[in-house]
């Protein structure tokens, strides 16, 4: 070093001060703030810590600002006496400010934020100083890290640090360990450096991070209220003492929403806000199903009060005979339902699952069309009498497995190809093996390999060979009681029994031109209680296969319950000799989608972080197998992929996501790995942001080709699932690469298939508009509208209105084909169809999606109405006094909700409630007309399947108080007094998410009550209708209903 460095004097104790200019800027702010808030809050902070800080700052967006330290000027800035002070009051809260202390300014109402900084609390680590709130010895053995589930040994490099810290440990097979217990603090005493070191090391947690509410100013009083038990105790304060010091910041807040309500309203009484319970996500069913409906709950109700129901009723739009409704629906019923192609390894053939229903023969007749991707979609049709699931085996060989009676066998079907590629043929299917399980599903096969891994149900043994003689005997037990010792009790549609899935397998060869399957079949997950694929829905996108290994989701075992959900990623060696390693770190909730890159060095899966919440924003983690390295990629976009998969050449992933009511296909490259696992890695720009490929309907199946080629599945508001190929991506790749995102114009999409254009041909289905108006918190919502049958532009006609509300909550109204809800269904019967995706709908950012939390009651129907109320203005030609109403899962919610706020001024005519959820949780609350019990309406919160997602929504058990005090705010059932309108209740015997009990409860209450009603229940159907019978009584009644056409409501009418 040179002699001028070394003897340069520093001092140690010049602090770089603060322009005076600077204090009077943040004065200003102060004082400006204090002008536009009602609210200032004086607050303290337990276990300082920046990051916890700054979430908060983070969650309260919009609707606040925070200040933080620099106690001096907030105070000088709201002035110390009633001389000085900058408004009425604030001398009485500035001379409070003393230490650590920091403001918040917010219109947000007391009581909403004191709950939320109640629960507001972040465990974190302690340091040197904090008094031990627990005695922590380690015991004899590896020293392990708890930072992961399950722990794990710390590394021999980390030896010399332990030991340097005051650990005597001992080196056993590479990892250090304790040959005696180790008393690493003492509870009650304070913790030196080198205890809290060791703390963080091992990943335990003593200290937590709140914000401690200490008095709050109100602008329009200059009243100063301290807070009830509000401040830190004396062990906070310790845990306090190494604060750390944080700026103002632009802290932003979830503003109030109930001044909105008003306006929007215009009635008396603010409509009550609270949280939002759970329903369920709405998913696609099996392989020859291409829609999805989605989840809710529906209120219940009763009453003392006698409605006139019958003058509200009167409907006389009959704007379609019933007749000609069914002629409509046995169309539908009966066009075909494909699924999504699956491409051969060269690229040139895929085959798409397709089936249809036959009305007159009342069967489901089952096939697969073979596609030609290089020869504008010359197709193949085989017939599938037995059904079955089909993978490529060769290029031109199909395999189809067939579920039988105790076995299921597998059959190959060889494919010709003329050299035109004008005709396609097939060879009778040849027998190949068989396996000893009925229930053999999700099969993968590696050519070069030849591994034939599928997943069957095997009971706690793990053996499959077995599985046959352990169902014979316990048919034969002499009983047919089911014992629980846990949860799950049910789950979706069917009891928890015995048995789960699990993967495995086996040899498949082709050798002197025959295929032939080994008997020799290894289980992979034996022994180590992993499930894979995941009930209910899990299936191929739950596992994935290399040449060498196998990843794969499964429960965590340590956390498989209803009310806590944990869902980690493994790989293990595919020859069955090795034990199953975990990749995912531990911090995830869910994790799913796994999937190996080409080359079989990285694996991809998406994760989500918060527990309970299925709506979660899922994030892309990359593994690198290499480096054992994971990161993230794209980890701060606010959409949620639903499905990845790698290019050719690694480079990129390529994914499908949801984005403004589409589902859209992405590319992303991939980054370069980083030196560190990081849940939030610095990349450049161009690895933050996916680009859009697709900008219209709703793709699935993206499968990525050679040559720069994808091919994928797509479908819309007119039409089923239909096969499309991407090309140009090459130079679109390049273009990404070096930033030039104008590149998109040389993609060039083709469509394959017509599966459907002949049967909808003559249809003139409406492709549906979107519409745009500001909502709740003068947000943008988004809605669609479809013009009825016979609708023409300047026609003076008078039309009925339908507005349907989706399910969820967190769902949306995509543009995609339905078997379900389809808009043009009942666009077709002659009614303007009216789909808002109002607060709490996905695709539109997670945002927007959180908006409902402990909300149900308030911001979506702020949404419906104004959107509503726009509607009607832009469409003079709708006759609102034939308005209608429909809904299922929450959307069933909604209609039970709308039923008891008459003064939201929708004048519904009559309401359809399918699978709704007529109960909150409220214990000790009951309903009663006159002195009779209707219900309990802390039913549905201890009968539901998924319980993790009912607490997560009401932020508690249903037996706590504040959870209780929430449901109760949006609980329809308290307001059955004022139901008036007709409603039509269905439900399905089988749905476990929200059991029938929800819709038979308010029927009965409606029955009582006086109001027209009628409950249909389908004792084989779940939360959807899924058979094409039974969707066409739906159907059936649905328009009955609307349509007046129905018979005496006082009797009982089944048909």
């Amino acid at each position: 070093m040179p002699k001028s460095k070394r003897s340069k004097l520093v001092s140690l104790t010049k602090v770089s001060k603060k322009t005076k200019e600077h204090k009077n800027a943040l004065m200003n702010e102060v004082q400006t703030n204090s002008e536009k808030w009602r609210y200032c809050w004086l607050f303290e902070v337990g276990a300082m810590r920046n990051a916890h800080l700054k979430t908060v700052r983070k969650l309260w967006k919009d609707s606040a600002r925070i200040f933080f330290g620099r106690g001096a000027v907030m105070a000088k800035a709201l002035g110390t006496s009633p001389a000085e002070e900058h408004r009425l009051g604030l001398s009485k809260l500035a001379i409070q400010i003393k230490g650590q202390v920091g403001l918040l300014f917010t219109d947000t109402e007391p009581q909403e934020v004191i709950e939320w900084f109640a629960d507001f609390k972040q465990p974190d680590f302690a340091r040197a100083g904090n008094v031990a709130t627990s005695t922590v010895t380690l015991p004899v053995g590896p020293v392990l890290r708890h930072h992961s589930d399950p722990p794990e040994p710390f590394p021999h490099n980390e030896d010399p640090q332990l030991r340097k810290l005051g650990l005597t440990t001992s080196m056993v097979k590479g990892v250090p360990t304790l040959t005696a217990p180790h008393e690493l603090c003492k509870k009650g005493k304070a913790l030196t450096s080198e205890q809290a070191q060791l703390l963080k090391l091992t990943g335990v947690k003593m200290v937590t991070f709140r914000v401690a509410l200490l008095s709050r100013w109100d602008s329009t009083t200059g009243e100063v209220v301290q807070i009830e038990d509000g401040g830190l105790s004396a062990e906070e304060k310790n845990a306090a003492a190494a604060v750390e010091n944080d700026e103002d910041g632009d802290a932003e807040m979830m503003p109030s929403h109930s001044d909105l309500r008003m306006k929007a309203f215009s009635h008396s009484k603010p409509v009550s806000v609270s949280l939002r319970s759970v329903c369920i996500c709405a998913l696609l069913v099996g392989a020859w199903l291409t829609a999805a409906l989605t989840r809710t709950k529906s209120p219940l109700t009763s009453l003392d009060l006698w409605r006139e129901a019958h003058l509200q009723y009167s409907l006389d739009s009959n704007p379609v005979a019933i007749v000609e409704a069914k002629v409509f629906n046995f169309k539908k019923i009966e066009l075909g339902r494909p699924g999504a192609a699956i491409a051969n390894g060269v690229g040139d053939l895929a085959f798409v699952p397709f089936s249809k229903f036959s009305v007159e023969g009342k069967k489901n007749n089952l096939s697969v069309f073979i596609v030609s991707l290089d020869s504008k979609g010359k197709t193949l049709q085989i017939p599938l009498e037995k059904g079955g699931e089909g993978f490529w085996l060769s290029p031109l060989t199909l395999a189809i497995a067939v579920q039988g009676e105790q076995s299921s066998h597998i059959y190959a079907y060889d494919i010709s190809v003329d050299p035109g590629l004008t005709t396609l043929t097939y060879a009778p299917p040849v027998l190949i093996g068989t396996l000893p399980s009925k229930t053999t599903a999700n099969f993968r096969y590696n050519a070069d390999t030849g591994n034939l891994v599928f997943s069957a149900f095997v009971y706690s043994d793990g053996n499959l060979s077995t599985v046959a003689q352990q169902d014979k005997e316990r048919g034969e037990r002499g009983n047919s009681g089911m014992v629980f010792d846990k949860t799950y009790v049910r789950h979706w549609d069917k009891w928890e029994g015995p048995k789960d899935q699990q993967l495995f397998v086996a040899q498949l060869k082709h050798e002197n031109g025959l295929w032939a399957l080994g008997n020799d079949i290894k289980s992979l997950l034996k022994g180590t209680k992993h499930y894979s694929p995941i009930g209910p829905f899990g299936g191929l996108d739950n596992f994935d296969v290399s040449t060498t290994h196998i990843i794969y989701a499964t429960r965590d075992p340590r956390h498989s319950n209803a009310w806590e959900e944990k869902i980690n990623i493994y790989i293990v060696p595919i020859n069955g000799e090795g034990s199953p390693v975990e990749l995912t770190s531990g911090a995830q909730s869910t994790a799913g989608y796994p999937i190996f890159n080409t080359q079989g060095t990285k694996v991809a899966w998406l994760e989500q972080d918060e527990e309970g919440r299925d709506a979660d924003r899922t994030k892309i983690v990359i593994f690198d197998l290499k480096e054992k390295v994971r990161f993230r990629v794209a980890q701060h976009w606010d959409r949620s992929p639903e499905t990845i998969t790698f290019s050719k050449n690694d480079k990129f992933l390529y994914l499908t996501a949801g984005d403004e009511a589409k589902t859209k296909i992405f590319a992303l490259p991939v980054p370069a790995t980083p030196s560190h696992s990081s849940a939030n890695p610095k990349f450049d720009s161009k690895y933050s942001k996916p680009v859009a490929i697709t900008h219209s309907k709703s793709a699935s199946g993206l499968q990525v080709l050679s040559e720069g080629k994808i091919v994928f599945s797509q479908s819309s508001f007119t039409s089923p699932n239909d096969v499309f190929v991407a090309n140009g991506f090459k130079a679109f790749q390049d273009d990404i690469l070096t930033e030039n995102n104008a590149a998109i114009a040389g993609i060039s999409i083709e469509r394959i298939t017509n599966f459907s254009t002949v049967d909808l041909g003559n249809k003139d289905l409406d492709t549906g508009e979107e519409f745009w108006f500001k909502g709740a918190r003068g947000k943008r919502v988004q809605g669609w509208k479809f013009r009825p049958k016979g609708w023409k532009a300047g026609d003076v006609k008078k039309w009925p209105v339908v507005l349907i509300v989706h399910g969820g909550p967190q769902s949306a109204w995509e543009d995609q084909w339905s078997t379900r809800w389809n808009p043009n269904v009942f666009a077709q019967q002659g009614y303007f169809v009216i789909m808002i995706n109002p607060t709490g709908s996905t695709t539109f950012g997670q945002e927007f999606s959180n908006a409902i939390n402990r909300d149900w009651g308030g911001k979506p129907f702020v949404d419906l109405v104004l959107g509503w109320k726009h509607v009607l203005r832009t469409h003079p030609e709708i006759d609102a006094d034939r308005a209608l109403a429909a809904g299922a899962s929450w959307g069933g919610y909604a209609m039970n909700w709308i039923q008891g706020h008459p003064e939201y001024g929708f004048e519904f005519k009559a309401l359809v409630c399918h699978d709704g959820v007529s109960l909150l949780q409220s214990v000790h609350t009951r309903v009663f007309l006159s002195k009779t019990q209707i219900f309990d309406s802390t039913y549905l919160s201890y009968t539901t399947d998924e319980l993790s997602l009912f607490k997560h929504e009401w932020g508690g058990n249903p037996w706590d108080p504040k959870s209780r005090k929430r449901s109760n705010k949006d609980n329809p059932a308290l307001f059955v007094h004022k139901w008036s309108t007709p409603e039509l209740l269905i439900h399905g015997s089988i749905d476990y998410r929200v059991p029938e009990t929800e819709s038979i409860a308010p029927f009965q209450a409606l029955q009582q009550l006086g109001v027209p009603s009628r409950l249909i229940v389908f004792p084989d159907e779940n939360h959807w209708v899924l058979k094409q019978g039974n969707s066409l009584k739906w159907h059936y009644e649905v328009f009955k209903w609307f349509d007046h056409e129905r018979e005496d409501m006082n009797g009982t009418w089944v048909r």
